[in-house]
């Protein structure tokens, strides 16, 4: 099948961020109602979101995708799906009560032989408007894997000996994301994907280790941290991508420092695993 047919296919969302959704959002970050009335850098990932009908759901939770017209993205015949990464220019904040409109188009497919298998590719790039305005333009980058081998190694590996050692970085935050915490994410997000709230499916058929923290609520987390040591609302870039599993849990280990050009941010497993990398610019 040729998948390239899918580059330029666009879908349109309209949303509102009223103040349900704002309260829902801080309150699963634990976060004070923000005066004035904008919300952190981040809400955009809650905006917009999937509409697919539960019937329409394939076996992983994410929406069925097949050769019709009304498929926005590609059917491979890979099952597994990730959120490798995304690159995200911040250009005006989101304020309470603010009209969303949103623009998805596929802008590249790919197709690769990994270690793992075969792979493929998707950038999206989503255009957010509120009130008129361009507010953010993120191009996510989403991969598809073959499926996991019953007997396959749970991934990631059992936590080693060794441990985190913040001091080369200049803010360090330490939690521990819980089901509950994922269980929020997921509803804020309407993302049905099973790794997050399903541990028997993680386990033995995505082979995972335990429920996934999505990668979304690391970087919304990571973001967050970036607003504690610079301001709220200041970053103008922001891009992360994925290195291994987050598990729910487990410590995660959440930290910044300057770097040459702007902000390094990542997220470490206790033992040191990294699990994600990012960058940032004011």
């Amino acid at each position: 099948m040729n998948y390239e047919a899918w580059i330029g296919r666009e879908t349109r969302a309209k949303d509102r961020l009223d103040e349900g959704l704002a309260d829902r959002w801080l309150a699963t970050f634990d976060l004070a109602r923000p005066h004035p009335p904008i919300m952190p850098q981040g809400i955009h990932f809650a905006l917009c979101t999937p509409e697919a009908p539960t019937a329409k759901l394939g076996e992983d939770g994410h929406p069925a995708r097949d050769d019709s017209a009304d498929s926005f993205l590609p059917p491979f015949p890979m099952p597994r799906r990730m959120w490798a990464s995304s690159k995200i220019a911040f250009h005006a904040p989101i304020a309470i009560g603010a009209v969303i409109e949103r623009t998805s188009k596929v802008a590249s497919v790919s197709e690769k032989e990994g270690g793992s298998g075969r792979l493929a590719f998707v950038d999206v790039e989503h255009v957010t408007k509120a009130n008129g305005t361009i507010a953010v333009i993120e191009t996510q980058t989403l991969v598809y894997r073959e499926a996991a081998a019953p007997d396959a190694p749970l991934s990631p590996p059992a936590p080693g000996e060794g441990v985190f050692d913040p001091t080369a970085w200049d803010a360090h935050r330490q939690l521990t994301p819980d089901a509950r915490l994922l269980f929020r994410y997921s509803a804020l997000t309407f993302n049905t994907h099973r790794i997050h709230y399903d541990a028997p499916y993680a386990e033995q058929v995505e082979r995972y280790r335990g429920l996934v923290v999505h990668g979304p609520l690391t970087a919304s987390l990571l973001l967050q941290l970036a607003a504690a040591e610079l301001g709220d609302n200041r970053l103008r870039s922001f891009a992360f991508r994925g290195l291994s599993p987050a598990i729910a849990g487990e410590p995660l280990h959440l930290v910044m420092r300057k770097a040459e050009a702007g902000y390094e941010l990542a997220a470490f497993a206790s033992d040191g695993r990294q699990v994600t990398a990012a960058s940032a610019s004011v």
